[in-house]
């Protein structure tokens, strides 16, 4: 979707551009083709609205003063009256060139908003390219803990931008439910079950803990008793490995789904095992000459590929290591069509990517196919302490724990409002407030208000229509300008959001997008205001600063509420 602050960028650059080669045509200047025109937007507004460096860049190659070619650019371009939203232009400093535009962008921002509505802001600037996200991931031996909150909130957030922004993006769990983890599971919840009626049943010294456990117990005693009680031991640990692993699965994708978030696919390292994808992998690497034997072992030659170490493949006694079906599980996700990989891990995976790319790069992918987010750690905070101890899982606090005392909306926004390398303290008191304090609370306020304006607009029988095709040149009252600019920029904010996969990025533009409608609020009456024509006006500004305000919280996986 083409926005406005795409179409101003072309106008400027190319306004830029005629200048130059309008003074090389005359031979003021000496130079071949502009590659690129740089164009930012100023910290500072009172410099304009965009500013471009080219004259710095170019005058030591076109041995001339940069002021003085900055200048000379500046009078081309406004002799020249071409540029359809160039107001004005100025030097500044050394040789840098201000733009101050005018108010048509702002009257096609509001313009476009009401226009494509949902779609607002969306661009196409991945190309398609097809990427799948991985994440959470958990092992299925207990509920979700506030880590994989954070992990679920962080990725179901990202897949959101990089549909925006015109990629082809898919989520992904990938089950463990092939590893020594779940045969302990299973064997914790027989001791459980054995403990009901036999209260001296000894428990595995490697056993989960936590009240869950019990549960699961339980809930097999009532359900499946009589069956349970006629297999043989080695059936009972068999049903019951399965029957935890169904069981802890089932409460995982409810909480994920309490939670907004659901994925595309469940990937089982179950299934990848049976299929012999292990295998082939390994014998493909070696047809590759890409594994070696020694000690007793079967390695990867990681250090080939820029790793900095080599890897175990298959241990000693015979067994794989997990980075065996790891590299398989990955590459079938290349296999699958997919040309960018994303895995959101905790924070004990440093060196993870190192020995994946290894993997990949040796399958003839090129470097960078991979991209690992780490995520640090969450404290919970409560009364300006940690939360420790957990109701049903003992060393953690669960997700649902977390959910039962703080609204989803807000512990998604929380968890997504730090960078992602950054340790996050959760205050739960502020995710609990509902007071302007709290920023997700704030931000949905602003979504409420502009749709009390619209109500109240109704109720005092101003017609729709009215309001259909107002004269937007009416709003330049400074708050109306800053909103509308604010707004503006939701695109480029989502494209940068995409390129640094940082979902905490638009946390923060719906935070500042907020403050500024909140500021418009408080400085710009609309019903009851005796200027008519700017009442219309301002009526559409309101309505576009609600569909841009509900893209926004969408896109963050918050709800857009109408009412508070």
């Amino acid at each position: 979707m083409q926005n406005v602050m795409d179409l101003v960028r072309e106008d400027v650059r190319e306004s830029v551009k005629k200048a130059v080669y309008s003074l090389r045509a005359r031979d003021e200047i000496n130079l071949d083709e502009i590659n690129e025109v740089p164009l930012e937007i100023p910290k500072d507004s009172s410099f304009g609205d965009f500013a471009t460096t080219l004259a710095l860049q170019l005058a030591k190659s076109v041995k001339q003063n940069p002021r003085a070619l900055a200048e000379k650019i500046v009078n081309e371009i406004m002799s020249s009256h071409e540029s359809k939203y160039i107001e004005s232009a100025s030097v500044a400093g050394p040789g840098f060139i201000n733009f101050k535009l005018s108010n048509r962008w702002l009257v096609q921002t509001i313009e476009m908003a009401r226009q494509f509505k949902g779609n607002y802001g969306t661009t196409d600037f991945g190309k398609g390219q097809k990427v799948l996200v991985e994440f959470v991931s958990a092992n299925p031996t207990g509920p979700l803990n506030v880590v994989n909150a954070r992990a679920a909130a962080v990725g179901d957030t990202l897949v959101r931008i990089l549909k925006a922004t015109g990629y082809k993006a898919a989520s992904e769990f990938y089950v463990n439910d092939a590893g020594n983890q779940v045969d302990i599971m299973g064997n914790s919840v027989l001791a459980r079950y054995r403990q009901i009626t036999q209260p001296e049943y000894h428990f595995p010294e490697n056993g989960y803990l936590g009240d869950y456990v019990k549960d699961i117990a339980k809930k097999a005693y009532k359900e499946d008793r009589d069956v349970i009680d006629k297999l043989s031991e080695e059936e009972q640990r068999m049903f019951f490995k399965e029957y935890a692993l169904s069981t802890i699965k089932n409460w995982q994708r409810q909480s994920l789904s309490d939670y907004g978030v659901s994925f595309d696919r469940w990937f089982s390292e179950r299934e990848l095992r049976a299929s012999g994808a292990v295998e082939k992998l390994i014998d493909d690497m070696k047809a590759d000459g890409h594994v070696f034997e020694a000690e007793d072992a079967v390695w990867f030659r990681s250090t080939t590929f820029g790793d900095d170490k080599d890897r175990v493949l298959i241990k000693n006694d015979g067994t794989y290591t997990y980075v065996a079906p790891d590299l398989a599980y990955h590459k079938n996700k290349l296999e699958r069509g997919f040309e960018k990989l994303i895995d959101i891990l905790g924070p004990d995976h440093h060196g993870y990517q190192g020995r994946m790319q290894a993997g990949i790069s040796s399958f003839g992918y090129p470097e960078g196919t991979l991209e690992v987010i780490l995520l640090q750690f969450v404290t919970l905070m409560q009364d300006g302490q940690p939360v420790k101890m957990s109701k049903r899982a003992g060393e953690f606090i669960t997700m649902e724990e977390l959910l039962e005392d703080v609204p989803r909306d807000a512990a998604r926004y929380f968890f997504i409002m730090r960078n992602t390398s950054s340790h996050l303290d959760f205050d739960i008191n502020l995710a609990k407030a509902t007071t302007m304090d709290n920023p997700v609370w704030y931000i949905q306020y602003a979504h409420a208000r502009a749709c009390s304006i619209l109500r109240q607009a109704e109720a005092s029988q101003i017609d729709q229509a009215e309001w259909k095709n107002p004269d937007l040149s009416l709003l330049t009252n400074d708050a109306e300008t800053r909103l509308i600019k604010k707004m503006a920029t939701y695109s480029d904010e989502l494209i940068q959001a995409s390129i640094q996969r940082s979902p905490s990025h638009m946390a923060r533009y719906a935070y500042d997008l907020a403050g500024e409608f909140h500021s418009f609020y408080n400085e710009c009456r609309v019903v009851g205001l005796d200027l008519r024509e700017l009442t219309m006006a301002r009526l559409a500004l309101i309505q576009a600063a609600k569909i841009v305000l509900s893209n926004v919280l969408n896109v963050i996986g918050v709800a857009a509420p109408e009412r508070m």
